[in-house]
């Protein structure tokens, strides 16, 4: 869990701003509205104030989930990396949970020795999210230990068996109970649900993936299962933000080739979620896909698009957690610069946090200081976005458990 403890620091200002050829600011959620509730403020300005402390090499780190080869204990190179790069996240895969219980408790601790700090002149520990996917299904990670989820559309066909509150009721219960099984290995962030509705044009790579083709029920679905996660602690990622066609983003780039009306219905249940109005808890993060979608942004993928992270997820639907980029090494974005430098140009467009394999770690972090050093990624911009990966970790912290 996260070590954090009461900072009282002075207020500081954060800033949202993109690069092109001339900086410029990116649309953002209005102060005004970002800080709705005196907690929300006090959140906000703590971890401003936290980020304020940090180096630039702790600046650089918390924007990145980084992965591990770590199976039940972690290496001495394993671990003098994650002192270098004291990554925001850690993500862990089925080659990292390939044992029992207790190995994986302790290669998380030893993950949360090496990569957790105290800022100077802080009195506060930050730790990494210990980060999963975790959807039910095909996707699931574990060997033992932990129960594998049903497939997300197998509760639309419980839905038309049984009704609508039962599967509702299901998705909850199932996820609440899988939620305190993750925890208690210490992790803190599941990369789950989905809120893509299921279309004919997505059906070949999302399967049992999604909740169904009903857009209100998926909505109240994904609802549901961050309510049954949110009771053990576990922050969601929702994904994949805008959708997905039918091609696999591991090998190709995924077109949404709908127009702009048929978008702002695909993005519907995002929307709804990211509010709140769904009846959970607002996600602490939205994961981008790699999509490209014309009727938004021809010329880039979703996840280095400013119209796409800036003026529609941040701007127009109101997000006010983490956005995060999906992985830069899958094939969809293969082409043109390399994953460092596409990194950098996602952080500079709006995303607050990129993926890492550790053969890329160091690269990557190393890309984002220089690019920092060399002001293609504007302070304030790299400053807004760790300030968000930290607001998350200090909620979590505040919140009371169960």
């Amino acid at each position: 869990m996260f070590k954090i403890h009461a900072l009282v620091l002075g207020a500081a200002v954060l800033f949202n701003t993109c690069v092109k050829k001339t900086p410029e600011p990116f649309l953002a959620v209005p102060a005004e509205e970002e800080a709705a509730s005196g907690a929300e403020a006090a959140l906000l300005e703590e971890a401003a104030a936290l980020v304020s402390l940090m180096t630039d090499e702790q600046l650089a780190a918390q924007v990145i989930m980084a992965g591990v080869d770590a199976c039940g204990a972690v290496s001495g190179g394993e671990k003098e990396r994650l002192r270098r790069v004291p990554a925001g996240a850690v993500m862990l895969f089925r080659k990292n949970l390939d044992t029992d219980a207790e190995a994986i408790r302790r290669m998380i601790d030893e993950i949360l020795t090496e990569a957790g700090y105290r800022p100077a002149g802080a009195d506060i520990r930050i730790e990494p999210f210990m980060a999963v996917d975790h959807e039910g299904g095909e996707v699931h990670r574990f060997t033992s230990g932990v129960e594998r989820l049903p497939a997300p559309l197998s509760y639309f066909e419980l839905a038309e068996r049984d009704g609508r509150e039962a599967a509702l009721l299901a998705v909850e219960a199932d996820a609440a109970r899988s939620a305190n099984e993750i925890a208690a290995l210490g992790i803190t962030m599941n990369l789950a649900p989905l809120a893509e509705v299921l279309t004919d044009e997505n059906k070949a790579f999302l399967g049992a993936r999604s909740y169904g083709p009903d857009p209100d029920f998926t909505t109240a679905a994904a609802a549901a299962f961050m309510r049954g996660m949110k009771a053990a602690g576990i922050a969601c990622v929702l994904k994949h933000f805008p959708g997905n066609s039918g091609a696999d983003p591991h090998l190709e780039a995924p077109l949404m080739s709908i127009d702009a009306v048929a978008l702002q219905e695909a993005v519907a249940p995002f929307a709804v979620l990211i509010t709140a109005a769904g009846g959970g808890p607002p996600p602490a993060a939205v994961m981008v896909s790699h999509v490209v979608v014309p009727a938004w942004d021809a010329a880039q993928n979703a996840s280095l698009s400013q119209v796409v992270m800036g003026e529609k997820l941040r701007g127009e639907l109101r997000l006010n957690g983490i956005i995060l980029a999906d992985d830069f090494s899958m094939g969809a974005v293969s082409g043109g610069y390399d994953t460092a430098e596409k990194s950098v140009a996602a952080l500079a467009a709006g995303a607050d946090m990129v993926m890492a394999w550790p053969r890329n770690l160091v690269s990557i972090h190393d890309a984002i200081l220089a690019a920092l050093a060399g002001g293609r990624l504007p302070r304030a911009r790299l400053e807004d976005a760790a300030a968000r990966v930290v607001r998350e970790k200090l909620r979590r912290a505040a919140a009371p458990a169960g």
